[in-house]
């Protein structure tokens, strides 16, 4: 691998995804580095040093996550989340296609320094090549002694499971997925007690996200002081950011935290697609607030500057929107896919996503009233802070920044029942 990438520092090609293309560049020299030279706290120091951060949207240290297992409890499991379900996301995916043995060794890493001897992939039901690319890579890693009793001839034993979930987006948050993979309805849980403590099957229980764990090999064969280097001191590292929506090269792109967004935009993705003007971009998934055109002209993607800027990085993924797009029906493009998406255990969520789905079909139908305008700015702020998970939050934040920075576009549509754009609209 190169020194200044942790992921795609290969050309893909048909078999990308094989375990001899895999260590052809480098694959599995962390896993043999720690399991011939090094304990299983050293590997955890590593990752610690390295200031990786979770990259599934929540942002949490992982090396403070990993310290707060019982490493001497009886049994510890470990979870990789791959139920990349966030509208605009699609990194996880990549990483599953063409580089899966990537994300088994990352896991093998984790579960050695955590003392996992069982290790769970949950993955998003609706995938199919990432499941048959990820299984493969499994049972190659099994018969090449990589996974599987006494690994590599030493005394470290790990085995993997992969679960397939049932395509409810729900199941991303971590507890919804520990019940999903009991074999419970995907509900979240109450916490605390937080899944460190009591996970899965009541036992400690680490949970990382497919982008994390991928990382965890690149730390370990270069250390994690490498790593610290890369990108912004209090988010380090390099990202693997999505780009998709009104711009002329979609695509995933691997950048160092603290990129400016604008070139990422502009230069690399190609800038919006037409020659037309951008008018907004929201930064993290569909669930981060939207950032006008001037908001993200100076923006750097890394999580303080956007915070700074009211919005998220989230899981780096980015919707471009030009000109000339109705904003009221992209809004309520989201908010119908956020009160599908609703487990219904928490009333403000069952209740105020499907409500505020409802008053935005009415206003594209032309029966809006000034009233909707208020209560799509009265019901997100019931909503926010007041559910067991984080879904009603990402309902709600949508909602709020589309009206407080789109405002006359909603007011237009109350008024003449039609969009300000009179036809010319791209979504």
């Amino acid at each position: 691998m190169r020194s200044d990438r942790v992921f795609q520092s290969f050309p893909v090609t048909a078999d990308t995804h094989g375990l001899a293309a895999y260590r052809g560049r480098g694959g599995y020299g962390g896993l043999t580095k720690a399991l011939t030279s090094m304990q299983p706290l050293e590997v955890e120091q590593q990752v610690a040093a390295s200031g990786l951060q979770g990259r599934g949207g929540a942002g949490f240290g992982v090396g403070q996550k990993w310290s707060f297992v019982n490493k001497r409890a009886p049994v510890v499991y470990l979870c990789c989340n791959a139920d990349e379900g966030e509208p605009g996301t699609f990194k996880d995916r990549w990483i599953l296609e063409h580089s899966p043995h990537q994300l088994l060794e990352g896991m093998l890493l984790a579960s050695y320094a955590l003392r996992v001897r069982h290790a769970f992939v949950y993955i998003r039901g609706e995938f199919d090549l990432p499941l048959r690319r990820l299984q493969g890579a499994l049972q190659e890693a099994r018969e090449a002694g990589l996974v599987g009793e006494r690994i590599l001839g030493s005394d470290f034993s790990c085995d993997i499971v992969i679960h397939r979930g049932a395509g409810a987006y729900v199941c991303g948050e971590e507890s919804s997925l520990l019940n999903s993979l009991e074999g419970k309805k995907g509900y979240p849980r109450n916490k605390p007690p937080f899944p460190a403590i009591k996970g899965l099957y009541q036992r400690p229980t680490v949970v990382n996200n497919v982008e994390t764990l991928s990382a965890v090999p690149w730390i370990i064969v270069n250390g994690g002081a490498a790593y610290a280097a890369m990108g912004v001191k209090k988010n380090p590292g390099t990202r693997l950011f999505g780009v998709s929506g009104h711009v002329k090269r979609p695509g995933l792109f691997e950048r160092p935290t603290g990129y400016p967004m604008h070139k990422l935009l502009f230069e690399d993705a190609g800038g919006v697609l037409g020659g037309k003007a951008l008018k907004a971009v929201i930064p993290g998934g569909s669930s981060t607030p939207i950032l006008t055109a001037a908001e993200a002209e100076h923006l750097t993607l890394d999580a303080e500057a956007l915070s700074k800027a009211g919005s998220m990085l989230g899981s780096g993924a980015m919707i471009v929107i030009a000109e000339g797009t109705c904003m009221v029906r992209l809004l309520q493009v989201l908010t119908r896919f956020y009160s599908h998406e609703s487990c219904g255990q928490c009333t403000p969520c069952r209740e105020g996503t499907d409500w505020m789905n409802r008053i935005l079909q009415r206003i594209l139908a032309g029966r809006g009233t000034p009233a909707d305008l208020v209560s799509l700015q009265e019901i997100p702020q019931a909503i926010m802070g007041k559910t067991i998970c984080a879904l009603g939050d990402a309902a709600s934040m949508p909602v709020l920044s589309f009206i407080r920075k789109f405002g006359p576009e909603f007011q237009h549509y109350v008024e003449h029942g039609r969009s300000m754009h009179d036809g010319r609209l791209t979504v």
